[in-house]
Protein backbone atom coordinates (compact mmCIF):
# COMPACT_ATOMS: atom_id res chain seq x y z
CA UNK A 1 0.00 0.00 0.00
CA UNK A 2 1.35 3.40 -0.95
CA UNK A 3 0.64 5.26 2.30
CA UNK A 4 3.90 7.18 2.32
CA UNK A 5 3.31 8.86 -1.03
CA UNK A 6 0.25 11.04 -1.26
CA UNK A 7 -1.41 13.10 -3.93
CA UNK A 8 -0.49 16.75 -4.08
CA UNK A 9 -2.74 19.53 -2.84
CA UNK A 10 -1.66 21.56 -5.88
CA UNK A 11 -3.97 21.15 -8.83
CA UNK A 12 -6.32 18.94 -6.87
CA UNK A 13 -9.38 20.99 -7.70
CA UNK A 14 -9.34 22.76 -4.33
CA UNK A 15 -9.52 26.51 -3.99
CA UNK A 16 -6.23 27.96 -2.67
CA UNK A 17 -7.55 28.43 0.90
CA UNK A 18 -8.80 24.85 1.09
CA UNK A 19 -5.51 23.58 -0.33
CA UNK A 20 -3.55 25.53 2.32
CA UNK A 21 -5.78 24.15 5.08
CA UNK A 22 -5.35 20.62 3.73
CA UNK A 23 -1.58 21.04 3.69
CA UNK A 24 -1.65 22.40 7.29
CA UNK A 25 -3.78 19.47 8.46
CA UNK A 26 -1.43 17.03 6.75
CA UNK A 27 1.61 18.62 8.40
CA UNK A 28 -0.10 18.51 11.82
CA UNK A 29 -0.94 14.84 11.42
CA UNK A 30 2.53 13.92 10.15
CA UNK A 31 4.12 15.79 13.06
CA UNK A 32 2.10 14.42 15.97
CA UNK A 33 0.00 11.41 15.04
CA UNK A 34 2.27 8.50 15.96
CA UNK A 35 3.51 10.13 19.16
CA UNK A 36 -0.07 10.49 20.39
CA UNK A 37 -1.15 7.04 19.17
CA UNK A 38 1.75 5.40 21.03
CA UNK A 39 0.71 7.24 24.18
CA UNK A 40 -3.01 6.43 24.10
CA UNK A 41 -3.67 3.54 21.67
CA UNK A 42 -4.26 0.92 24.35
CA UNK A 43 -7.06 2.97 25.89
CA UNK A 44 -8.90 3.91 22.67
CA UNK A 45 -11.90 1.79 21.74
CA UNK A 46 -11.77 3.37 18.26
CA UNK A 47 -8.03 2.75 17.67
CA UNK A 48 -8.58 0.53 14.62
CA UNK A 49 -10.84 3.12 12.96
CA UNK A 50 -8.36 5.86 13.79
CA UNK A 51 -5.46 3.99 12.22
CA UNK A 52 -7.48 2.83 9.20
CA UNK A 53 -8.40 6.47 8.60
CA UNK A 54 -4.71 7.39 8.84
CA UNK A 55 -3.68 4.76 6.30
CA UNK A 56 -6.50 5.76 3.97
CA UNK A 57 -5.59 9.45 4.23
CA UNK A 58 -1.97 8.73 3.30
CA UNK A 59 -2.75 6.27 0.52
CA UNK A 60 -1.78 7.75 -2.86
CA UNK A 61 -4.96 6.33 -4.41
CA UNK A 62 -7.30 8.10 -2.00
CA UNK A 63 -9.10 11.03 -3.68
CA UNK A 64 -8.09 14.44 -2.35
CA UNK A 65 -11.61 15.24 -1.09
CA UNK A 66 -11.57 12.07 1.02
CA UNK A 67 -8.02 12.79 2.16
CA UNK A 68 -9.08 16.30 3.21
CA UNK A 69 -11.99 15.01 5.33
CA UNK A 70 -9.86 12.37 7.02
CA UNK A 71 -6.90 14.67 7.64
CA UNK A 72 -9.17 17.25 9.23
CA UNK A 73 -10.49 14.61 11.65
CA UNK A 74 -7.00 13.24 12.32
CA UNK A 75 -5.63 16.76 12.90
CA UNK A 76 -8.40 17.29 15.47
CA UNK A 77 -7.28 14.10 17.22
CA UNK A 78 -3.64 15.26 17.24
CA UNK A 79 -4.37 18.86 18.28
CA UNK A 80 -3.44 19.51 21.90
CA UNK A 81 -6.45 21.79 22.39
CA UNK A 82 -9.90 20.56 21.55
CA UNK A 83 -13.47 20.85 22.78
CA UNK A 84 -13.05 18.25 25.52
CA UNK A 85 -9.49 17.86 26.91
CA UNK A 86 -8.10 14.38 26.34
CA UNK A 87 -6.85 14.16 29.92
CA UNK A 88 -10.41 13.96 31.28
CA UNK A 89 -11.04 10.36 32.35
CA UNK A 90 -13.53 8.47 30.16
CA UNK A 91 -14.82 11.56 28.34
CA UNK A 92 -11.61 13.05 27.02
CA UNK A 93 -11.66 11.26 23.69
CA UNK A 94 -15.43 11.36 23.15
CA UNK A 95 -15.22 14.44 20.94
CA UNK A 96 -12.30 12.94 18.98
CA UNK A 97 -14.31 9.76 18.44
CA UNK A 98 -17.36 11.72 17.28
CA UNK A 99 -15.35 13.78 14.78
CA UNK A 100 -13.59 10.68 13.47
CA UNK A 101 -16.82 8.66 13.23
CA UNK A 102 -18.46 11.44 11.23
CA UNK A 103 -15.52 11.66 8.82
CA UNK A 104 -15.40 7.88 8.41
CA UNK A 105 -19.13 7.71 7.73
CA UNK A 106 -18.68 10.31 4.98
CA UNK A 107 -15.89 8.38 3.25
CA UNK A 108 -16.43 4.76 4.34
CA UNK A 109 -16.35 3.42 0.78
CA UNK A 110 -12.74 4.59 0.46
CA UNK A 111 -11.43 2.82 3.56
CA UNK A 112 -10.36 -0.46 2.03
CA UNK A 113 -9.53 -3.82 3.63
CA UNK A 114 -5.79 -3.14 3.26
CA UNK A 115 -6.20 0.02 5.36
CA UNK A 116 -7.90 -2.03 8.08
CA UNK A 117 -5.21 -4.73 7.85
CA UNK A 118 -2.47 -2.11 8.22
CA UNK A 119 -4.34 -0.66 11.22
CA UNK A 120 -4.55 -4.03 12.96
CA UNK A 121 -0.84 -4.65 12.31
CA UNK A 122 0.07 -1.22 13.69
CA UNK A 123 -2.02 -1.79 16.82
CA UNK A 124 -0.31 -5.12 17.44
CA UNK A 125 3.11 -3.53 16.87
CA UNK A 126 2.44 -0.46 19.07
CA UNK A 127 0.91 -2.42 21.93
CA UNK A 128 3.86 -4.81 21.96
CA UNK A 129 6.04 -1.80 22.61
Amino acid sequence: MAHDRTASWNGGGFDPDAARQGARDEATVRRGFWRKVRRVAASLPFAEDLLAAYYCAFDYHTPLQVKAALLAALAYFVAPLDFMPDVMPALGFADDAAVLATAIRMVAAHIRPEHRDAAREAIARELRG
